[in-house]
């Protein structure tokens, strides 16, 4: 069972010595990220992007897309994108702080953005870019780093191949804010299994649970 798997005190000593030897997952996994990727941003994104922009635009002042700095493959930082789904701060009062239930930084039109997942969208485009896989470990920002890299010694592992758009972790009920190192611990063994069994099956599984989250609303997104 997976849960069992995630539970093993012995999953971070499997996983350890198998990221050494891993660049990024399954050997076809870059060539299904760039073939859906590119499909998506032609059939999806093409005429989506706009609308939804046009849409946050016109609900409250500030950018439509959000760009933030977060970690990807081997720690290296990457310009990561979102639809904004916060209210903009006012200048110079820009402090790392999680979502949290009933935000009031989250406007009406983010709050079922998020619930969706369709503020995540615009990170097709760094699949496309090669900063990130259609599957893996989701990028933190890096307060969310600084906090818990010298918490947990095995979060560093999970920066061992592409973060994704869409993870283990989230479809299994680790999403929304960490607020204690227990649950981030939990969220990097899901990482960490996923790491380990990565494949182009076991993505179609996380795909498709991500796919009924979007459609059934995801209460752990706010």
């Amino acid at each position: 069972m997976v849960s069992e798997a995630i539970n093993s005190q012995r999953l971070e000593k499997r996983v350890i010595p198998f990221i050494a030897t891993q660049t990024s997952g399954y050997p076809a996994k870059r060539i299904v990220d760039l073939v859906m990727s590119a499909l998506v941003t032609l059939l999806l994104l093409s005429w989506m992007i706009p609308l939804i922009c046009l849409a946050i635009r016109l609900t409250s002042p500030g950018p439509a897309i959000f760009v933030q700095l977060r970690s990807g493959r081997n720690g290296q930082q990457f310009r990561c994108l979102k639809f904004r789904t916060m209210y903009t701060p006012p200048s110079g009062t820009s402090v790392f702080r999680q979502a949290a239930k009933n935000d009031p930084r989250v406007t009406p039109l983010g709050r079922l953005l998020r619930r969706t997942n369709l503020d995540e969208m615009p990170q097709f485009l760094n699949v496309l870019l090669g900063d990130m896989s259609l599957v893996g470990p989701r990028p933190h920002p890096l307060g969310l780093d600084a906090e818990y890299w010298h918490v947990l010694p095995t979060y560093s592992l999970r920066n061992g191949i592409r973060p994704g758009i869409t993870g283990l972790a989230q479809v299994s009920g680790c999403r929304g804010g960490m607020t204690y190192p227990l649950m981030m611990k939990h969220r990097v063994r899901y990482d960490l299994f996923y790491i380990q069994k990565a494949s182009f099956l076991f993505d179609i599984y996380i795909c498709f649970q991500t796919l009924a989250a979007m459609f059934t609303g995801n209460t752990d997104a706010f």
